[in-house]
């Protein structure tokens, strides 16, 4: 069951990635991105994956310690429990990526492979994705933000 749920994690979240990839100018994809209800998929997975470890998870991840962690990682539902829990925040980093890119209205054949780099490696797709921002973002927006004039 825990191989099993591994490997439907990813999977659970391609849709809304091949969205945000394939069909960036569809106003659906907008209205679906949108929601972080996008995440539900690899978080159910997760917490089926920890109900029943629920004491060695709290007792793991309530006080940090390196072994302890490596202990917890190389469980079969450990390590899929985070995968899922790293599946779900990627994805919200990629929909929140999506938007901003529209917003700052940048091209698909930019944002689709910034978003493929965030799948696989996804510090490195986000930082990326930073920087770039950063030059294409207007220099007063702070001021925008706080007095939406």
């Amino acid at each position: 069951m825990t191989g099993f749920l591994f490997e439907i994690t990813f999977w659970l979240t391609v849709p809304f990635w091949g969205l945000m990839v394939f069909a960036p100018t569809w106003s659906g994809t907008a209205r679906i991105t949108s929601s972080p209800l996008i995440a539900v998929p690899p978080l159910v997975v997760y917490s089926v994956l920890v109900a029943g470890h629920l004491p060695e998870l709290w007792a793991t991840m309530s006080s940090p310690d390196l072994d302890a962690l490596r202990e917890f990682l190389g469980t079969a539902w450990g390590a899929s429990a985070v995968w899922a829990q790293v599946i779900a925040w990627d994805l919200l980093i990629g929909a929140w990526m999506y938007r901003e890119g529209r917003r700052l209205g940048l091209h698909p054949l930019v944002m689709g492979p910034l978003l493929l780099g965030t799948i696989v490696l996804s510090p490195f797709g986000f930082a990326l994705f930073l920087v770039i921002r950063a030059f294409c973002d207007a220099p007063d927006r702070a001021a925008t933000v706080v007095t939406d004039e």
